[in-house]
């Protein structure tokens, strides 16, 4: 048996939910009313029943993010929400806290959030053994290591292939809550990352100013697919649940078609839902929000990866500012650009800049804001008006269902039978006086075109038998009123016969890798705590928003590493890495300081707040 394979996308809401199907999504996750990690993409528990009939259609999948931490006097709360999205069939729930496994559950299937800090195979193994069936990669893995976690265990295995970057370890960032009380955990992350930051060394001198020092580029691993699959994942995710339609249609669709070209050549691997989508546009990713792309550390730490310019978009690279005349700029490959388009570009003061196309005359681009610019400038289109526009129509992809059709008689009149490409059978008749048509010639070719048109349904006719023992005259109008019942009733069959996996979560005792949990685990009430203890661990230690220690905790744990952006890693740049830095080196954004702390071993770097002390450790290289 084939393997699926599937694209995972983000829904803000139930448009854009339904959007990413008709893009080729083969599941979408969602935010519900509460405690998913996006208080700002929040939808009704009827907007999700509205999906999930919409998704089962195509035999796609709804999941839900219920991943935030919980305290307890929510956990009754989120019970009660869990059972009702059971009850209008979404197929998962994506959780971080432990408490879920405790309680009185239907028999849902659950995911472990990435933000449950999936990284470490023996953790992995653990939340399957306990029911999980599948977990959600840390984005810090490389192949070799996703590899290791698969040798581990059987259970689904999701990545992230698409979109923004926490610079942090998902689950372990505490740098909104502590320096605002905004907590990340609870689905209220202030993004402190992508802030402007004075670099300060040991010596109290200021090595660089105002430079965004902890927001690093966008994930793009297209080109990666096969060998994540090779690797052990089935599941491909696209970040973006605040992201526009246009970006997640872009997405999704760029997405599709790469998978589906090593899809038609695999012999084990198979798509994970039904229907093909017909484009109206080419999908390129660098024409969605992005800040540039990397492929962060898949393929282990090779590449500077900071957007250290802006947090903003970059986008698409137009050319080279080759002119500067009158009002305006002539620029390299200026006809792929349009009026309307926005423009990023860094300006003579070194930061980050941008304006709007008004007018392109002849090759004299004219923007809303005129500024001199050097000649030589890289110019990059943030937003392609044009391209924008033709995303939010809703032709611009449109999925639909293979079905055979057969039209044959019967005794009282004829019969029309559907199946689509799953199998599911639709049959419909109709009770009409047998006339034999005038012009045998047109008779037949009347009812092929009529029963060729499925118009705004879900299908697409591949294969039409007419079966007739003579030439009979049917009225246009009746010929449609069956098509439309036959295909109208093979929808509600579609619905009906989808089946949902489900899974009643056991209670486990087996023992946790480690005995002792601190604060990063997360634990932030009594039955998250009554799990872990269950599992035979001894010490645990409250959440960070629980027992916070003003001025004086580790607030960011992270694979990115400011030393090596520097040039100055004593353990991959050590031959041309001149002078040692002195430390602690300090972040500062207004009188918000942070210290950074190396961990060269792991190849880890630590963030704390000011009042914070620690031992600077040799490095070892």
């Amino acid at each position: 048996m084939k393997t699926k394979v599937e694209i995972l996308a983000p829904a803000k809401n139930l448009v854009q939910g339904m959007a990413a199907i008709n893009a080729g999504a083969d599941a979408v996750y969602i935010g519900a009313p509460q405690f998913g990690a996006r208080t700002n993409a929040t939808n009704s528990v009827e907007d999700i029943a509205e999906l999930v009939q919409y998704a089962h259609l195509f035999k796609a999948q709804v999941f839900v993010v219920v991943n935030t931490i919980l305290y307890d006097t929510e956990l009754k709360t989120c019970q009660k929400l869990i059972h009702e999205l059971y009850s209008i069939g979404v197929d998962a729930l994506i959780i971080q806290d432990m408490a879920i496994l405790e309680m009185d559950l239907p028999p849902i299937v659950l995911h472990a959030s990435t933000q449950a800090n999936n990284r470490d195979p023996k953790h992995i193994k653990f939340l399957h053994d306990a029911g999980i069936k599948r977990v959600v990669l840390a984005r810090e893995l490389n192949l070799d290591q996703i590899s290791e976690i698969r040798d581990t265990t059987d259970a689904e295995l999701e990545f992230f292939v698409s979109g923004a970057l926490c610079v942090s370890f998902s689950g372990n960032c505490y740098m909104s809550v502590a320096n605002g009380e905004r907590s990340a955990n609870r689905g209220s992350c202030a993004q402190n990352c992508r802030l402007p930051y004075n670099l300060i060394d040991g010596t109290g001198t200021t090595l660089l100013t105002e430079t965004h020092l902890l927001s690093i580029k966008d994930l793009n691993l297209s080109d990666q697919l096969p060998d994540l699959i090779d690797a052990g994942v089935t599941s491909f995710k696209i970040e973006g649940r605040l992201k526009d339609l246009a970006y997640v249609k872009n997405n999704v669709s760029y997405l599709r078609k790469r998978l589906d070209a090593f899809l038609e050549v695999s012999d084990q691997y198979i798509k994970a839902s039904s229907g093909k989508t017909f484009f109206s546009f080419d999908p390129q990713m660098d024409k969605s929000f992005n800040r540039g792309y990397t492929d962060y550390f898949v393929n282990k730490r090779d590449k500077k990866i900071g957007s250290w310019e802006t947090p903003k978009s970059q986008g698409q690279l137009i050319g080279k500012l080759l002119e500067v005349r009158a009002n305006g700029y002539v620029i390299e490959n200026y006809e792929l650009l349009n009026n309307g388009d926005g423009l990023y570009f860094i300006n003579e003061e070194g930061k980050a800049d941008g304006d709007r196309v008004n007018i392109i005359i002849n090759d004299l681009v004219i923007p809303n804001s005129f500024r001199p610019l050097p000649e030589g400038t890289l110019i990059y289109r943030n937003h392609d008006a044009s391209f924008n526009k033709l995303l939010e129509r809703d032709d611009s992809a449109i999925r639909k269902i293979s079905v055979s059709l057969i039209f044959s008689e019967n005794d009282k009149g004829f019969t029309l039978t559907a199946i689509d490409e799953d199998g599911h059978k639709s049959i419909s008749t109709m009770v009409v006086d047998k006339t034999p048509a005038k012009n045998e010639e047109s008779s037949i070719s009347n009812i092929e075109k009529n029963l060729s048109k499925t118009g705004n349904t879900p299908f697409i006719v591949d294969d039409l038998k007419i079966e007739l023992s003579d030439h009979w005259f049917l009225p246009t109008s009746q010929i449609n009123e069956i098509r439309r019942a036959t295909l109208g009733q093979l929808v509600d069959i579609r619905v009906k016969e989808y089946h949902r996996e489900e899974y009643k979560i056991p209670k486990t005792d087996h023992p946790y890798p480690i005995s002792k949990l601190d604060f990063t685990h997360n634990v932030s009430n009594k039955l998250a705590r009554t799990f872990y203890e269950r599992h035979g661990v001894t010490d645990i230690e409250k959440a960070f928003e629980l027992q916070w220690d003003p001025g004086k905790s580790r607030v960011m744990t992270t694979k990115y590493c400011v030393k090596y952006e520097l040039g100055k890693c004593p353990r991959f740049q050590k031959a041309t890495m001149g002078e040692k830095l002195v430390e602690p080196l300090v972040l500062k954004h207004g009188d918000v300081e942070y210290k950074l702390k190396f961990n060269c071993k792991p190849c880890e770097m630590e963030i704390w707040e000011k009042d914070a002390e620690f031992v600077i450790e040799d490095d070892g290289y």
